[in-house]
């Protein structure tokens, strides 16, 4: 008997703040849920709103992941045959289904991740238009042909790797799990993915969207568990590529491993971005886009452009203004529709983040607003992992604040007088993720985008993303490219092909 899937199952009816339990199954591969084979390493997945055990997170071991990869090998096999437009048909419908169930999706990510249900669905829309996207490139894949001399001629193939390997985030635990296995799949791959340990669920409704879609069964797996899955997953031979999104130190950790058997990689690490607001911005536009690098996602967000570098002469307004909006930012229920702030991800986070904001207090930051831990009305909150949203002011280059990711909604603010100056303060940093400028000065703004030293540079906006474009890092945010065209790159391989339409030519 075919399983029931995840989304249809009574659990995931019409799920609010407090009400979740998941006790399925949550490995997939082979085209099913498979259960855990040994129980005793489990850990305990937290609800962030409400601090009560939603699942137990029960990794795999050698011999699951073994598993794992092998049914990945076997459906590669078949959909590499597959012609572009025949992987395209299946992953449009796999994007009709997303969309078509994108509010289940979403409050299923909410209690996992915390969230605000809002910024949820648009997550899951990111999501489905990037499925869509790829499949609108899988059918253009093709080589070039070379003219030689004599007749004889060249081309090239482009290829897939293989079996890849995703590593997602918490904050995104859907979105990126789409962002990785979109252009995989177009390019003829399969994938195993472990979601985090953090947040397990929403990656096994994606698998399973998958199959009902039509892809071969095992072309897309997902593995759970935390360091030593990962490490199994980096390590086996079977594996061509890893893609992670993570922190830094994981990150090299990642690259070492699959460095001892020549996998290509591609990480999306952390970053610590600057915003440049220059005194002849649209000072409306500018302050939101503050609050934009800031705060969404409470601030669990890598690109955030978390040191807000503000030109002395209109600091007074800016702050002014900031400060009102922050305090007026409603944090509470993340699946209510007027909420703008859930929790954030694990009791452990938001101890170290009001460490954080203590420790700028101790080196001479100015709390304005918030930084505290928050205690909504409702009482099946109370024991949730809300902090309240804070601007920091008196702050210098040398503090921890400012040099450090905090990942949560703290946003440090600092005065500047020239580009000259701004410029050389914002690239002093080991990041170089993403940046931001607002000013009306179109020359400014494209001499601050050249020379600023990260992967994206927003304009008079701030953590826009659309799925056309590439996303990635410099310095130690990491490599490779996730979402555009490019993209395809890193999930294929080329192949030339020469051939000789005449004799060989022989020197001995």
């Amino acid at each position: 008997m075919a399983q029931q899937l995840l989304l249809s199952l009574p659990e995931f009816q019409n799920v609010s703040t407090g009400t979740l339990v998941v006790k399925e199954p949550l490995n997939f591969w082979g085209g099913a849920r498979v259960k855990p084979k040994d129980t005793k390493n489990s850990e305990p997945v937290y609800e962030p709103a409400t601090g009560r055990v939603l699942c137990d997170m029960i990794p795999c071991g050698e011999e699951e992941v073994d598993q794992a990869i092998k049914s990945a090998q076997s459906a590669y096999l078949k959909w590499s045959k597959l012609s572009g437009m025949e992987r395209a048909r299946i992953m449009l419908e796999a994007a009709r289904i997303i969309r078509e169930r994108r509010d289940e999706i979403a409050r299923a990510e909410v209690a996992n991740n915390g969230k605000s249900i809002t910024e949820a669905q648009v997550d899951i829309d990111v999501a489905w238009q990037c499925i869509e996207y790829y499949a609108g490139i899988a059918p253009t894949l093709s080589g070039q042909h070379i003219q030689l001399p004599g007749g004889s001629f060249a081309y090239t193939r482009r290829e897939p790797l293989g079996v890849c390997v995703g590593i997602g985030a918490w904050n995104y635990p859907f979105q990126v799990a789409t962002w990785k296995s979109a252009p995989a799949m177009a390019c003829g791959n399969a994938m195993v993915f472990k979601p985090s340990p953090m947040t397990p669920v929403t990656a096994v409704m994606l698998a399973e969207i998958y199959k009902e879609a039509g892809v071969p069964d095992g072309l897309f797996n997902v593995v759970q568990g935390g360091a030593e899955t990962g490490g199994l997953l980096c390590h086996h031979p079977m594996v061509a590529k890893v893609s992670f999104t993570g922190s830094v130190p994981t990150g090299k950790k990642v690259m070492e491993m699959a460095a001892k058997s020549v996998k290509q990689v591609t990480l999306e690490l952390g970053g610590k971005s600057p915003l440049i607001i220059f005194k002849d911005c649209e000072l409306e536009n500018a302050i939101k886009g503050a609050l934009m690098a800031n705060f969404l996602t409470q601030g669990e967000v890598c690109c955030n452009g978390t040191r807000v570098f503000v030109q002395r002469e209109i600091m007074p307004q800016f702050l002014e203004e900031v400060v009102k909006r922050t305090k007026a930012i409603a944090v509470g229920d993340p699946m209510c529709d007027g909420t703008r702030m859930g929790a954030l991800i694990s009791k452990p986070h938001m101890e170290k983040v009001l460490g954080f904001i203590k420790q700028a207090k101790e080196q001479g930051a100015k709390v304005l607003c918030g930084g505290e831990r928050f205690v909504p009305s409702d009482s099946k909150l109370k024991d949730g992992y809300f902090v309240s949203p804070c601007v920091l002011d008196n702050c210098r280059d040398d503090m921890t604040c400012v040099k450090e990711e905090i990942f949560g909604p703290v946003m440090s603010v600092l005065p500047f007088d020239t580009e000259e100056e701004v410029l050389q303060r914002a690239n002093n940093t080991t990041f170089g993720l993403a940046s931001g400028v607002f000013t009306r000065d179109i020359a400014r703004a494209h001499r601050v985008a050249a020379n600023i030293q990260a992967g994206t540079c927003y304009i008079n906006n701030y953590n826009v993303g659309p799925v056309e474009v590439p996303f990635g890092g410099y310095k130690m945010s990491g490599f490779g490219r996730e979402n555009g065209q490019v993209t395809i790159e890193y999930y294929s391989q080329l192949k030339t092909v020469v051939v000789e339409m005449g004799d060989v030519e022989n020197y001995f």
